[in-house]
């Protein structure tokens, strides 16, 4: 059928609903319309039917859109966003260029919408554009309570090529996290298998040698309080859910603030510190998408975890920067 489009899941919409992937990139596409063609077949994945908009799509399945191009999203022509919002999201932008927009992720704020989430940055990405540009777009995620360096794409092409980097793993990522207890050894890796568990909205992944999900992480030591805690620069090698706050918690070093996965031992007894996650995307490190040499992007800690860095004498080997280097 002429105007037929075969689209590729990226890493972006990954374990997304079918039906928020096409609010996403149709945002025209009427809910009615949308269960019309997914009765009608007219709407596949991997080539296969599809009944329902509930089905979570992985990395790398292909879906079958059939002529939709007055649906389509990227043009905004009226800024659905309210002005507080607007500024707020111009206030978290670290670095842009013509292919992408790097911001600040602050804790606490939902990348994407999902039961119960009305506020969130997907939401507010129409702002960081003017009016009849193209719509930045998500190349990966970050957890609600996880700070740091989030990359936008300010076209579908150039969303493309940086979610194939993701998975190729040719996007090296540098976490800073706080945990209970200081690792040994000091410097190491973390290669246990992870599987997700629990009901949709209530997700989380534990450690499982059976049928668990390859998934491996670097980890070095930067700087240590005692025994009582250590600063961890953390390398992952796989992207897996939850994966880096997981992994601490299974070899007994909980990232202070991490309730669900470190549960009462994530928390500081006696001490004046925010009981808020203490991990943050320190840095991204991939190719620039015109293929011309690699581009990193910094991004400076959180005022919480400043403010713990500072409470245990670790501020003097910071060095923030929030500076777009060529490598």
């Amino acid at each position: 059928m002429s105007g037929v489009a075969l689209c590729e899941v990226g890493s972006a919409d990954n374990e997304l609903r079918l039906d928020r992937w096409f609010q996403r990139h149709y945002a025209g596409l009427s809910h009615s319309r949308l269960q019309k063609l997914l009765r009608t077949g007219q709407i596949r994945v991997d080539g296969k039917r599809v009944k329902k908009g509930s089905v979570r799509l992985q990395v790398g399945q292909t879906i079958r859109v059939p002529p939709l191009d007055a649906e389509k999203t990227g043009v905004i022509s009226k800024p659905a966003i309210r002005e507080g919002d607007r500024a707020f999201v111009r206030g978290l932008v670290l670095y842009q260029d013509d292919a992408v927009i790097a911001v600040n992720k602050p804790p606490g704020l939902a990348v994407q919408g999902g039961s119960g989430t009305t506020r969130h940055l997907d939401g507010m990405l129409g702002g960081l554009v003017e009016e009849g540009e193209e719509r930045p777009r998500l190349v990966h995620r970050l957890d609600k309570d996880t700070s740091g360096v989030l990359l936008l794409a300010r076209s579908a092409r150039v969303a493309d090529v940086l979610g194939k980097c993701f998975q190729r793993g040719e996007a090296q990522k540098q976490y800073w996290a706080l945990t209970k207890g200081v690792p040994s050894p000091r410097q190491g890796k973390i290669d246990l298998p992870l599987l997700k568990m629990g009901r949709m909205g209530q997700e989380r992944v534990g450690v499982n040698l059976d049928v668990g999900k390859s998934a491996s992480t670097r980890y070095m030591v930067v700087e240590t309080a005692a025994r009582q805690c250590a600063w961890l620069a953390l390398f992952p090698d796989t992207g897996r859910t939850h994966q880096l706050r997981a992994h601490l918690a299974a070899i007994g070093h909980p990232i202070l603030g991490d309730g669900k996965y470190g549960g009462e031992e994530a928390f500081w007894e006696g001490a004046d510190l925010a009981p808020k996650m203490h991990l943050h995307a320190r840095q991204i490190r991939m190719p620039r998408p015109d293929g011309k040499g690699d581009f990193l992007v910094q991004a400076p800690l959180t005022d919480h975890m400043l403010a713990t860095w500072r409470f245990f004498g670790f501020e003097h080997n910071l060095e923030i920067t929030e500076e777009i280097a060529d490598n």
